[in-house]
């Protein structure tokens, strides 16, 4: 077997993984909350007023409400749904019984076990663990997969889109596990292995080509600094986007709890929307200079190419449109009228045009940067 074939049976095998670890988060995702029993963060309020209630009622039988908490004192306005719903399942019976078997439980992990938070007894935990282990796993075939491309086209191995797409379900998968090195996000795992998974399977059948070959125009250093700036970036950007859209739909469920639908399901399932806002602000912060610097990158390199910096080719022009939306997405930000929803929204919309700057210029545009091996 040649080393490409043997790239390509990496990229088939690590498929394979991304495909597993995605069942595995989709069995955690669903497991990992009851709908019923939990409420978006606000879990460790209710059980405090769960316990109020019942204080309240032992020294008290004849009264027939529940009294202020430090819930009512102690919250925000942003909370004002996620207090009413607490303080109403304070009142049921039902939760009260949740509430009470979840506490003997935690009894008997504290029992059986060093204390109550042991990744083995919390639901869908192990399942989770199974899929960061799958995808550890798949992002090692893969990067095995993309440096015998690359050893076996004697060049950088990002020369077309074939390439180019491998390069960014290997930097969407990094940046995934670099974040979760520091905190817990198991619970987007189902997001960033069925994009992968979609990224690959796109390459595969459609982008394929086995001509190692570069157009003069790529034979440069420069392909391997303005490239890898964008590759990196594109992984990022995918994961702030899809951060982006979950925040989305935790914001809708906290603020409109019984239409929501699917969505409070969902959102059961993630952290609240503030930490995933400002999760999703940090990722495009960061990245945001590394698209500034690939953008400029790509200018000096064609200078060096074609004799200009900038000409409007396509490619250049939606590169720009994609840094001036994420630019604005970062003003907004940073301005107090456009937190939030609005600002959200132009996260995404800056994330599709970097998606019409990967893929639909390549598809559907002519120009100086046509060279994607389609």
């Amino acid at each position: 077997m040649t080393l490409d074939q043997w790239s390509n049976l990496f990229v088939y095998a690590s498929m394979a993984m991304y495909a597993a670890a995605f069942v595995a988060f989709a069995v955690s995702f669903g497991a990992s909350r009851s709908p019923e029993a939990k409420s978006r963060g606000d879990q460790p309020v209710l059980a405090g007023v769960a316990a109020t209630a019942t204080a309240q009622a032992s020294h008290s039988q004849a009264e027939p409400t529940l009294a202020p908490t430090a819930l009512e004192e102690a919250a925000t306005p942003a909370d004002e749904a996620a207090r009413a719903r607490a303080l109403a399942r304070a009142k049921s019976p039902q939760i009260e019984a949740e509430l009470a078997r979840e506490a003997r439980g935690r009894g008997r992990r504290s029992r059986h076990a060093a204390g109550p938070e042991n990744g083995a007894t919390i639901p869908g935990r192990r399942a989770a663990n199974i899929g960061m282990s799958l995808t550890w796993l798949a992002f090692g075939l893969l990067l095995v997969g993309v440096v015998l491309r690359g050893v076996w086209a004697e060049r950088a191995p990002w020369g077309n889109m074939y390439e180019f797409s491998l390069a960014s379900a290997l930097a969407v998968t990094g940046v995934f596990l670099t974040i979760s090195l520091r905190r817990d996000v198991r619970w987007l795992g189902v997001l960033v292995t069925a994009a992968c998974l979609l990224t690959l399977g796109v390459a595969v059948l459609l982008l394929y080509t086995d001509s190692p070959q570069l157009v003069p125009a790529l034979r440069s250093y420069w392909l391997i600094i303005h490239v890898t700036a964008a590759i990196i970036s594109s992984g990022a950007f995918a994961f702030g986007a899809a951060v982006t859209a979950l925040y989305l739909v935790a914001d809708r469920a906290e603020r409109n709890p019984e239409r929501a639908g699917v969505g409070a399901w969902i959102a059961a399932r993630t952290p609240d929307s503030a930490t995933l806002d400002g999760l999703a602000y940090k990722v495009n912060a960061f990245v945001f200079p590394l698209w500034t610097f690939a953008v400029i990158a790509g200018a000096i390199w064609a200078e060096d190419a074609w004799g200009r910096y900038w000409g409007w080719d396509p490619k250049e022009t939606w590169a720009f449109i994609t840094w001036v939306v994420y630019a604005a997405y970062l003003h907004a930000r940073a301005t107090a009228g456009w937190r939030g929803r609005k600002a959200a929204a132009l996260g995404l919309l800056g994330f599709a045009c970097f998606l019409i700057n990967y893929f639909g210029v390549n598809f559907f545009a002519d120009g100086l940067h046509s060279y994607s091996g389609l």
